[in-house]
């Protein structure tokens, strides 16, 4: 969380460290104007395109990027209808299909999107290429890998200062070490995964608003996760234990904002 003005004790900031929150100066908040909100960022976007860069050489060592115009005549045009309808110019961005049976895409920081043919295999036509593709665009401009990075950087020296509390205080034995897993949990649950549900929300509301600009179907964008749920044979862990937004969640969230947007041009 982004506080301005806010000053705390050592044994206020060590106390909230110790149960996993998370209070800074102004320093590190930065208003994000496709979000309309301020995020922690500890990084420049300069860094996080180097790391991402760097992700990106290393994904295409080591998976296969296609070649086979089945998927690409498929997948390129939509990429770069959505990029525009979102200002941006295509030749400013890096995007590949890879050989890889997973029904999965992702996003890089420095303009980067990769989807893997088992995703394009599943998707019945172009509208629901365009809900992901709008998706991974909001992941990047929404700078969630910076805000990613910084919350789990924060929550990695929590947990240091949290320790060392815990070890410097007159506890038994067996109560630091339940306080220390408890600490941990907290960071866990309490910090880093609802954050990373936030921005999958996040880059979902993202992705309909441009697939709706670029003249495709949003309600192809509740199809899609419909077609996601049914692809997913095993069980779920609870929601509060996962990094990703259950399908329902997501469904339900994309039908309210499908019902905000004006009529689509034809």
């Amino acid at each position: 969380m982004c506080t301005h003005g806010t000053t705390m004790s050592r044994r206020e900031i060590l106390k909230g460290l110790a149960a996993g929150s998370v209070v800074v100066t102004a320093a590190g908040c930065t208003y994000n104007e496709t979000l309309g909100r301020s995020q922690l960022l500890f990084v420049s976007e300069g860094q996080m395109a180097q790391l991402g860069a760097q992700a990106w050489s290393q994904q295409t060592r080591q998976q296969k990027v296609s070649r086979n115009s089945r998927y690409l005549n498929r997948f390129n045009p939509v990429v770069e209808r959505v990029l525009r309808a979102s200002g941006e110019p295509p030749q400013a961005w890096e995007y590949a299909v890879f050989e890889d049976k997973s029904a999965n895409a992702f996003a890089l920081p420095g303009n980067k999107i990769g989807m893997y043919t088992g995703m394009l295999d599943i998707m019945e036509n172009d509208d629901q290429i365009a809900a992901v593709v709008g998706h991974e665009v909001g992941h990047v401009k929404a700078r969630h890998g910076a805000e990613r990075y910084s919350q789990s950087t924060l929550a990695q020296s929590g947990l240091t200062i949290a320790q060392v509390a815990v070890a410097a205080s007159d506890l038994d034995q067996t109560t630091a070490q339940v306080a220390a897993v408890l600490g941990v949990s907290a960071v866990q649950f309490g910090v880093l995964l609802p954050f990373s549900r936030k921005h999958e929300l996040e880059a979902d509301k993202y992705g309909v608003r441009a697939m709706h600009r670029a003249g495709y179907d949003a309600n192809q964008a509740v199809r899609l996760w419909q077609l996601m749920d049914a692809q997913n044979s095993g069980g779920r862990p609870p929601e509060f234990m996962s990094t990703h937004p259950s399908p329902d969640t997501r469904i339900a969230q994309l039908r309210r904002e499908i019902a905000l947007l004006p009529p689509r041009r034809v």
